[in-house]
């Protein structure tokens, strides 16, 4: 590590983060740092090069926006290698799918309890022309609609390119490398994979089925969290939902720090639980996303978002630099399926469908001695005894799910695999008995042991 920091001193021509940053990418470019080189902890490089651990720490946020160097919470920072992603978990998730004849491995809508965009698409006679690039970003009659039901009342709406786009805009917004983040334990793969990418240190808190457990939680808080991110209805992969009294007492113990409540409603209006967001306790620390891509399809890629004034207001100025706003095309369509009676009624139904999918496939597993937590969404999580027999003996009967490891924040977790049984609507007997011999299925190996 003494040779990287005797490069980049050697670049230094100021003392600045940019200039930091600046040293080290000429290092890079120059061959005397190598890809995947480990670089030396923050206060190590501050105090050899005679700067503020501020300072370094700046400079790393902006060599990781670059792509320069990636990080991996405590792990530290590497310099990124060309082609490899900062994270993998996503990858070993989408990886998985092979094409078999019953594919309940990706997570997403069934496309055909989609709402039609036919009448939408008809109303779109032009692309407006807006006065200005800096009018509102978001369509008023737009801003009504979402606000109608929302699970609080919001100091300020906006409107992003799907809940990951949002996800990313509060994380580069509100954290700082190294800061502390407490997500659900298991968590969605891409949230774990992007908070990775900005340097943040993840920690995982169990839940049971009211939603994150409250010892595990405040131990976390106590030990410095920065931010808590959860998902209040029908958490991916589990299908848990936040209860009312649960979130109470999350709120309680949140209230008077300094942490900030990231909330993804990723299911929206096909969730069944009714909406609900610790932002009626905290209006002043939680972030509220609602996403519609399962609702009214994926490739709308939008997401509401609320927050605190002073965190949506720099989360829209550094929007601003970048794509500027979402599509107004795309949030006229999804005005239109928000308040045309024909597309709610489509989305309705899919809510009863989906709910209805996932009852007869947890009740037909329950009968074969297999429970499942969680009671909304589109996905099952299975315990099984050997996530890798599992998939392999689904994959040998044509039907692929997705591996349960990627979804794990902490290691020691038993084995799971995700089912997407929003996509389960064949012979759901047939189907239970496939996922029960597959969750007692053990590779050889194992049961040589």
């Amino acid at each position: 590590m003494k040779d990287i920091l005797s490069a980049v001193e050697q670049r230094l021509d100021d003392q600045s983060a940019r200039g930091l940053a600046t040293a080290v990418s000429r290092a890079v470019r120059d061959g005397a740092v190598p890809d995947g080189a480990a670089l030396p902890p923050i206060r190590t490089v501050a105090h050899e090069l005679a700067l503020s651990p501020t300072t370094v720490s700046s400079a790393w946020r902006i060599l990781q926006r670059a792509g320069v160097i990636r990080t991996d919470g405590r792990r530290g920072s590497r310099i990124a290698t060309p082609g490899q992603p900062h994270q993998d978990r996503y990858a070993r998730v989408v990886e998985e799918q092979s094409g078999l004849p019953v594919d309940l491995s990706t997570g997403v809508p069934d496309p055909r309890l989609l709402p039609s965009l036919t009448a939408s698409l008809d109303q779109l006679t032009t692309a407006r022309v807006p006065r200005s690039y800096l009018d509102d970003p978001v369509l008023p009659g737009l801003r009504e609609a979402v606000l109608a039901d929302w699970p609080y009342a919001a100091q300020r709406l906006s409107v992003t390119d799907g809940a990951l786009d949002a996800l990313e805009l509060v994380g580069r917004t509100a954290l700082r490398y190294g800061d502390r983040v407490v997500v659900e334990d298991p968590c969605f793969p891409p949230l774990v994979d992007l908070l990775g990418s900005l340097g943040a240190e993840v920690v995982g808190v169990p839940m049971d089925d009211e939603g994150m457990l409250l010892t595990a939680l405040e131990r976390r808080l106590d030990d410095g969290a920065r931010a808590v991110v959860h998902q209040p209805r029908a958490q991916n992969p589990t299908g848990i939902c936040l209860s009312r009294k649960r979130a109470r007492a999350m709120a309680r113990l949140l209230e008077g720090r300094d942490v900030l409540v990231i909330e993804d409603d990723s299911m929206g209006a096909i969730s069944s639980a009714p909406a609900l967001s610790l932002g009626e306790w905290l209006p002043e620390q939680t972030v509220h996303i609602r996403s519609f891509a399962k609702s009214h399809g994926p490739d709308l890629r939008i997401a509401a978002m609320t927050g605190p004034a002073e965190l949506m207001g720099e989360c829209a100025a550094r929007r601003q630099l970048a794509q500027g706003w979402t599509s107004r095309l795309l949030q006229r369509v999804l005005l239109d399926l928000l308040t045309r009676p024909e597309a709610r009624a489509s989305v309705a139904q899919a809510r009863e469908v989906y709910a209805l999918r996932r009852a007869a496939l947890v009740d037909a597993l329950a009968a074969r001695g297999i429970p499942v937590p969680g009671t909304d969404g589109l996905n099952i999580w299975v315990e099984v005894a050997d996530e890798a027999a599992a998939l392999v003996r689904l994959a040998g009967q044509g039907v692929a799910a997705a591996p349960g490891s990627p979804f794990a924040v902490d290691a020691g977790a038993p084995p799971h695999i995700r089912v997407t049984a929003g996509r389960a609507d064949g012979d759901t007997a047939a189907l239970a008995d496939q996922l029960a011999q597959a969750a007692r299925a053990r590779s050889r190996t194992a049961r040589h042991r």
